[in-house]
């Protein structure tokens, strides 16, 4: 079970630690969010899962509690040293101190299916998430999320929020039933509230290029602009015209714009 908000306190406190904002360091104190976190990702025994920022090793706990063999990767050496300290004698834990953008996967040896469950720091998230995109894909995650991201990751075309992230994410996995969560479930409270995000891989998941991506960035960039004008010089002619038929095939045209655009349109985008 989570610490109390009071416990939190007096446990930082012993380690003579100060949560540190740069680090995203909000920690859990809701035991009923880290319930719905494993029943959404449907940790099973015998699960290999990738936790990121374990902190104090509330989710990290119930994920050993609940038989999963966890990798987590934790930058904060004060809290690694007190996740040694308190789960090390685990063997189903593989603790990595390090930068979760640099070992998206916190040293999960590769072939073997995952899930990934995370409280993840805001600061890291999109280009964690993009490493990860990069990578062996998970059959599942979990993620808790500031809700400004999640509403990114998820946002459908057309809107504010739909951008290069939300088209490489969609691409590879469906969002499924989520969460809201109340900054009172942290400590300290953030000022934003969170969601839970969960995302099932899809049957046949589209990885695009990395050529692609930086392409896909780049145009979203100057999202005003038309789709049209934003292509020309960056791909060949002939790609640029073979794209723009599709694009008005789906209803669309040059005088589109990067988030008008549908996610299966993008995935036929080649440079």
């Amino acid at each position: 079970m989570p610490l109390s908000p009071s416990a939190t306190r007096d446990l930082l406190a012993r380690l003579g630690h100060a949560p540190k904002r740069y680090l995203g360091q909000n920690f859990l104190v809701d035991g009923n969010i880290v319930r719905k976190s494993l029943e959404l990702a449907g940790v099973a025994p015998g699960d290999a899962v990738v936790e990121i920022g374990p902190g104090l090793g509330t989710l990290t706990s119930a994920l050993l509690g609940a038989g999963a063999e966890v990798w987590a990767i934790e930058k904060d050496s004060t809290l690694a040293t007190h996740l040694r300290a308190t789960l090390g004698a685990d063997a189903r834990l593989h603790l990595t101190e390090g930068d979760a953008v640099e070992q998206p996967l916190a040293g999960l040896p590769a072939g073997r299916p995952f899930k990934i469950v995370a409280n993840l720091p805001y600061a890291i998230s999109t280009p964690w998430m993009d490493a990860v995109l990069s990578g062996p894909l998970p059959e599942r995650m979990v993620l808790m999320l500031q809700l400004e991201a999640a509403q990114r990751y998820a946002a459908a075309p057309g809107t504010k929020d739909f951008g290069a992230i939300s088209i490489f994410i969609q691409s590879a996995y469906a969002t499924g039933e989520g969460h809201r969560v109340s900054g009172a479930c942290f400590h300290p409270r953030p000022d934003v509230d969170s969601c839970l995000l969960n995302l099932a891989r899809r049957p046949q998941p589209f990885v695009f290029a990395p050529e692609v991506k930086a392409l896909i960035r780049a145009c979203f960039q100057q999202r005003r602009k038309q789709i049209g004008s934003l292509l020309r010089g960056k791909i060949p002619p002939e790609a640029a015209a073979a794209w723009l038929a599709r694009l008005t095939a789906a209803g669309l045209g040059p005088q589109a714009r990067p988030e008008q655009i549908p996610v299966a349109v993008w995935q036929q985008l080649a440079v």
